[in-house]
């Protein structure tokens, strides 16, 4: 006599199914010493709404006949979170996350707001999921859900990717020194700026502008990229390095 699932949460409200024979007219399913409520009977199957509960518990099922031998239902406390990593990406999706936690062994699904992901369990308190396309940049809830049910509490914040303009001045010194602005789009969450290649010093002024200085470089034009959390940008020979005059 199978029983499907076979753990739910302590709280109860788990649908259960429980298949054999002779099952018709079945009058009382107890989980333990308490009683589940029947949703369905037929000669092979009953289902029911769990109880709540805890540990392991004989479930059987009671009908005119008797009552049946006992299976074994476990119960799952309800998951927790402590955190996740990183905390954001891009809007499109993509990228992994790993969630730690404790709980987190039976977990079939992850929400990153309405948008449901499948995770990978690495162990009991840890997951790893790959993170859906989200519908606009912004921060959602996230939440895991589990066979001891469902629990929130965390955020992950989606990012537009950056766009990028023309830099000025476009031209300075191999030296270096060079302050230059840099104009486009989405660059809160700015984590470099390269020239050619190599990091800069730079300070962002606001989502639209990045201030940097060139670091030393050679004669001629180089790419200039902007990275955030969202993604790259990048100014295909946005900046030309110039010689010296010679006298």
């Amino acid at each position: 006599m199978p029983i499907s699932p076979n753990q739910g949460s302590t709280g109860g409200g788990t649908t259960v199914t429980i298949t054999g024979t002779n099952l018709s007219g079945a009058t009382a399913v107890h989980f333990g010493s308490k009683l589940a409520t029947i949703t369905a009977n037929t000669a092979t199957s009953v289902t029911v709404t769990s109880p709540s509960g805890s540990g392991t518990v004989p479930v059987t099922v009671t009908t005119p006949g008797g009552t049946s031998n006992p299976l074994s239902f476990f119960y799952v406390g309800a998951p927790f979170k402590s955190g996740l990593s990183p905390v954001s990406g891009v809007t499109a999706g993509g990228n992994t996350v790993t969630i730690n936690g404790t709980g987190l062994s039976t977990a079939t699904a992850v929400h990153f707001g309405t948008v449901s992901a499948t995770p990978t369990v690495v162990s009991d308190s840890q997951l790893t999921v790959t993170v859906p396309a989200g519908t606009a940049a912004g921060p959602v809830g996230v939440s895991v859900t589990t066979a001891g049910g469902t629990n929130n509490g965390l955020s992950y914040t989606y990012v537009d990717a950056p766009s990028i303009g023309t830099p000025t001045p476009a031209a300075g010194p191999v030296s270096g020194g060079t302050a230059v602005t840099i104009p486009g789009t989405n660059f809160t969450t700015t984590q470099s700026v390269t020239f050619g290649g190599v990091a800069a010093q730079f300070s962002v002024i606001n989502d639209t502008t990045i201030s940097a200085v060139t670091p030393p470089g050679t004669v001629g034009a180089v790419d200039v990229t902007v990275t955030t959390t969202g993604g790259s940008a990048t100014a295909t020979g946005g900046f030309t390095y110039a010689a010296g005059p010679g006298i």
